[in-house]
Parts: structure tokens; sequence; C-alpha cells
């Protein structure tokens, strides 16, 4: 049987990416997006493709999710969704935690619904690594407890993933729940490069951080995210749901590292003026270590380690700026 795709958030950054690698894998592709952030521009070399169909649709409101997976149907018989959409705007979740509570979690609850009516059983689930709240220096591994998000991102994405666990029970054949770190590439569309960099182009001279720059955490690029997305997807389990932390093996990188790399970049004489206490932001996780054990017993490696990463994402982000 041939593979057909539903891809919830595929014209945000992750979503796009993954859906040109799935096209050239030779699935067929529906795409759904709300363009709240994603662009058809992100798209563009494959809009002529007979194998990629592109929705309009609020996957939080049951009816539009309905009318979503329907105009999907007439592509092909869906045979997997993967579900990339959510709020990621971490302070704005803080602000008004509606937003969360729809953007991401009332989109996997409608998603899970609507595939239970039309008989749609694998999903593949961008979870995070916001699930597990600030465990300081300790180790995190997939079954360290109890889990006690500090960020309402974090709250709804493990709220996503008790309902995907309550749905596997029910009538799913497969769940991947895949725990992301900081993901960095293009097309950015947020994150702490595009954030700075843009900060930079609007202030030359000077570069405010949130914080005092010790925050510390790891980052993976996009492409190294697919692969391993792709490698979790088609492992043969045993069990229904797969839940696996994604990241690269080292322990990351600071803010401030991250900020002097940006001014290398963009503009060497600028200087950088930092904020007070190791928080960004409230419910910002400052420091975390975090295991990828689980995922290197599946053979896979990342091509780059943190530090490669930010600095090939600050270099593409620059040019998808203009800089």
């Amino acid at each position: 049987m041939n593979r057909h795709a539903l891809l919830i958030g595929g014209a945000g950054f992750i979503g796009s990416q993954l859906a040109k690698i799935l096209l050239s894998l030779g699935y067929k592709v529906t795409i759904v997006d709300n363009f709240s952030r994603g662009k058809l521009e992100y798209l563009e070399e494959y809009k002529s493709s007979t194998e990629l169909k592109v929705l309009n649709f609020d996957i939080a409101e049951n009816s539009e999710c309905e009318k979503a997976f329907i105009e999907a149907k007439e592509n092909a018989d869906i045979t997997e969704v993967w579900h990339m959409a959510a709020n990621s705007d971490i302070p704005a979740g803080v602000l008004n935690p509606a937003i969360d509570l729809k953007d991401t979690f009332l989109t996997t609850f409608e998603v899970l619904k609507v595939m239970k009516k039309f008989n749609v059983k694998v999903i593949n689930f961008a979870s995070s690594s916001a699930i597990y709240g600030d465990f300081g220096d300790t180790m995190i591994h997939e079954s360290i407890g109890p889990l006690l998000p500090i960020s309402n991102y974090g709250a709804m994405k493990l709220a996503s993933e008790a309902q995907i666990s309550a749905a596997a029970e029910d009538f799913l054949d497969r769940a991947n729940i895949f725990r992301f770190p900081n993901v960095v590439g293009v097309p950015a569309t947020h994150g702490v490069i595009l954030d700075f960099i843009n900060k930079l182009l609007f202030n030359k001279n000077e570069l405010q951080v949130l914080g005092d720059g010790t925050q510390q955490k790891a980052y993976l690029h996009v492409s190294d995210l697919i692969n391993a997305m792709l490698l979790i997807s088609n492992r043969q389990i045993s069990d229904k749901v797969e839940i696996v932390n994604i990241g690269p093996y080292d322990k990351g990188v600071t803010v401030k590292w991250i900020a002097e790399q940006v001014i290398l970049r963009v503009n060497p004489s600028a200087k950088i003026v930092f904020g007070d206490g190791n928080k960004g932001w409230v419910g910002d996780v400052p420091k975390f270590n975090y295991s990828t054990e689980k995922l290197r017993s599946f053979g896979w490696s990342p091509n780059l380690g943190s530090e490669d990463a930010v600095k090939k994402a600050i270099d593409q982000i620059a040019l998808q700026l203009g800089v």
C-alpha cells in the first residue's frame, strides 16, 4: 500500500522540511495548516507536485478537523498522521493559558477523535523536553518522573501524550512520541537565533539578552531531527507507544555563547547586554541534561552537535533575513 501522510502543521518550520523529505521518499503528503506561522513559500519547490495537497484548516475546531480529513482522503486513504502543530511561543502561553489549551492540546484531542472516526491508526507526534520540568543537573531519560512541567506549553504537550496513550488503548495501532530538544535551522519562524538577529537588525550596536546568559541547553539541527523521526517511525516494535528523546550527544551550549556567535556573524562590534537571573521568562528551564541513550541504541547519531548545529543555523537564518 502506498503511504499517505496527513501532516498537521506542515507549512511551518519543521513540518515544511519534513514534507519535502516524505515527498522525496515517495509518500503522498497532505498538509493541513492554519498558516498562523507557516507559509506556502516554504513549499515552493513542490507547488506543482501531484503528490502534495495543501489545506487551510484550524484543526483545533472539530468541524474543521473533520473537513481536513475528508478532503485529505480524496487524495488517497490516510495511512498515518504526523502532528507537528502547536503554539511555539512559550511566553505567550504563560500570559494566556488559553493559547496552549487550544493550539497545543485541543489540536491533539481533535485529531485523535477524527482519526478514530476515519479509522486512521498511526500517529507520529512532536512532543517536547518541556514535559519534564526542571530537573537541574539530573540526567533526563524517558522513564524519569514525576513529570512536572513549568510552562503551559509543557503541560499541554504532556496532556497530549496522555491523550495519545489513552487512544492507543482504544484504537491506535502505533503511536510514536518524539520529545524534541531545541531545534534550529530554516525556515526559522521563532527561537533564540531568529530573535537575536532581528534585535541586531533593529539596533546594530547592542544585543539585549533575556536573563544572565548562563542558560544551557542542547540544540539539534532540523535535518538531524527529521532523520531521527523517520528512523523511529519505521522501526518494528512490540509496544503500541514508543517514546523517544531526540537530541545531540552533548550537554549543549549557553545563551551567552549563542549571543557571541550571532554577533560574530551579524555585527562583531555590537555589545551584549544581559538581564538578571538564569531564566529568560516564566516557564523557561535554565538548564537540562538530556539523555539520548535510547535513541543511540537504535543505531542513530546526529551529523551535528549543538555547537555546529547552532553555527550552521545562525548562518542560514542570517541569509534568510538578508544579512
